[in-house]
C-alpha cells in the first residue's frame, strides 16, 4: 500500500481532539510525514541519505544509466518477422526525444531513478494535441498518488499542487512502478543503514588520526626513570624527529620507556569483511551482480561474462518489460496493439559480451533448418531480406540441397 499523503497525516494529527492526537517527533506517524525512516543501526534512510552510500549510488547509476542508454523502438509484426515502424507518430517520443529539452533516454533514466527511490514510482504527463501525444513531462513522484476507480477499477492518478488536486486518466500518465510498490531503498533500509554506519565509522577513524602504529610504555617501578611531563615532551619530540629523518638507525628509548607495535586484530579484519558484505547485500537488494558495482573479490574472467548475462536477464529485463508496457499503454491504441504494433528495447549492445555464443546458437538453428535467415535477422534486430524466408542450409552447395535441410526436397523424397 502507498504511504498516506502529508495532507491526510496532518488531518489525523491536528483534529478537534488535540490532546488525544498529539504525537512525538519520534512517532512513526511523524517520521512518515517528514519522509525519514530510522534504522536499528542509527541513520535515517530516505532518497537523499541512501544516495550517500557509495554502493547504493553505484547501483542506481548502473541501472538508470543502462536503461537510459538502450534504444527503444516501435515495431510492427509481420509474417516471418518484424519491421521498424519509424513512420509511427509516437516513434520520436520513444526513440529520440521526450520533449524539447529531454531526450527519450534521459526521461527513462529519471523515471527509473524515481521508481528506485520512491514507493510511488516514476511519472510523466503525456501532453496531447488533437488526441496525439506530443511530449512527456516528468512529474514529482512525492506529489503523485495512485488510486483505483471505484466503478471500473482502472488506475487514476492524482497530483497535488498546493491545495489543488489534479486527476489524470491512466492513458495520460506514463507510470513506471516500483517492484511490489516498494522502492528498494525502503525495502532494504536496514542494510543501507548499516552500510552508512560502517562508512561513518571508517571516516571517523581517519578523522581522529587513525589507529596508532604502536604504543609507548613506561616502567613504573620505583627509581626507574622520571614520569614528569618534561621527559614525555622530549620523548615525543625525539619520536617525531626519528619518523621524519630516519635513515635506518634504530630508535633508542631510554629512561625506562619501551615501544610495542600495534597489529591488526580480528575485530579489524571483521570490520573490513562487514563492509564488503554490505556491498554484497546492497547488490542483492538491487538484484545486480556485485562485480558490476566494483566488488571484485569473487569475480573472475570466466564468470564475469555470465554475471553480465544475468544482469540483463534478471535485473534489466523486468524494468524493460515495465517500460515497454507503459509506453504501449499511453502511446498505442488497443487496435494498434491488436494488429501487432509494439515497443521493444534493442539490447544488442548488452549481448556483445556473449556474441560468440549467440552466433554459434543461431548458426546451429540455421543449419538444422529450425530458423530462416529472416528469423535470425529479427533476433538481431535487422530488417527482413527478400531472400530470407527459406529454411535451406546456406552452407550446402547451391543446386544440390540435401533432404535434411531443404523442405521442398524433403517433401519429394517422402513422396
Amino acid at each position: 500500500m502507498l504511504l498516506k499523503r502529508p495532507v491526510e497525516l496532518f488531518k489525523s494529527i491536528f483534529s478537534s481532539d488535540i490532546e488525544k492526537k498529539s504525537i512525538s517527533l519520534t512517532d512513526p506517524l511523524a517520521l512518515e510525514l517528514f519522509s525519514t525512516f530510522p534504522t536499528v543501526a542509527g541513520p535515517s534512510i530516505n532518497a537523499a541519505t541512501a544516495l550517500q552510500v557509495p554502493a547504493v549510488y553505484s547501483a542506481i547509476v548502473l541501472i538508470t544509466g543502462t536503461i537510459g542508454s538502450l534504444p527503444a523502438k516501435i515495431f510492427r509484426a509481420e509474417a516471418g518477422g518484424k519491421r521498424t515502424a519509424n513512420d509511427h507518430p509516437a516513434y520520436r517520443l520513444v526513440h529520440d526525444e521526450a520533449n524539447d529539452w529531454t531526450s527519450a533516454g534521459q526521461l527513462r533514466a529519471r523515471l527509473t531513478r524515481d521508481a528506485l527511490l520512491h514507493n510511488q514510482g516514476g511519472f510523466a504527463f503525456a501532453n496531447r494535441v488533437n488526441g496525439r501525444v506530443v511530449e512527456f513531462i516528468r512529474r514529482d513522484p512525492t506529489k503523485m498518488t495512485v488510486k483505483a476507480d471505484e466503478t471500473t477499477g482502472e488506475p487514476v492518478y492524482e497530483e497535488r499542487d498546493g491545495t489543488r488536486i489534479r486527476r489524470y486518466s491512466y492513458r495520460d500518465i506514463l507510470h513506471i512502478a516500483a517492484p511490489l510498490d516498494l522502492a528498494p531503498i525502503n525495502a532494504g533500509r536496514e542494510a543501507i543503514g548499516l552500510a552508512s554506519t560502517l562508512e561513518r565509522n571508517a571516516a571517523g577513524l581517519f578523522k581522529n588520526g587513525m589507529r596508532p602504529s604502536g604504543v609507548l610504555t613506561k616502567e613504573t617501578r620505583a627509581g626507574v626513570g622520571d614520569n614528569g611531563a618534561a621527559v614525555i615532551t622530549k620523548i615525543k619530540k625525539a619520536w617525531r624527529d626519528w619518523l621524519q629523518n630516519s635513515n635506518g638507525d634504530p630508535l633508542i628509548l631510554d629512561d625506562g620507556w619501551g615501544y610495542d607495535q600495534a597489529t591488526m586484530t580480528s575485530v579489524d579484519a571483521q570490520f573490513a569483511e562487514m563492509r564488503i558484505q554490505q556491498v554484497n547485500e546492497i547488490a542483492r537488494l538491487f538484484r545486480i551482480p556485485p562485480h558490476l558495482i566494483f566488488e571484485m573479490s569473487r569475480a573472475t574472467w570466466s564468470n564475469a561474462e555470465e554475471m553480465f548475462q544475468a544482469f540483463l536477464t534478471l535485473t534489466l529485463r523486468p524494468w524493460l518489460d515495465e517500460w515497454e508496457w507503459a509506453y504501449a499503454r499511453v502511446l498505442l491504441t488497443p487496435e494498434e496493439r491488436a494488429e501487432g504494433v509494439y515497443v521493444e528495447f534493442v539490447v544488442d549492445d548488452l549481448m556483445t559480451a556473449n556474441a560468440e555464443t549467440r552466433a554459434k546458437v543461431y548458426a546451429l538453428y540455421r543449419s538444422m533448418g529450425a530458423l530462416t535467415a529472416n528469423e535470425v535477422r529479427a533476433g538481431l534486430n535487422r530488417e527482413q531480406h527478400a531472400d530470407g524466408n527459406t529454411l535451406a542450409n546456406p552452407n550446402i552447395t547451391p543446386g544440390a540441397p540435401s533432404a535434411q535441410n531443404d523442405n521442398a526436397t524433403a517433401a519429394k523424397v517422402a513422396a
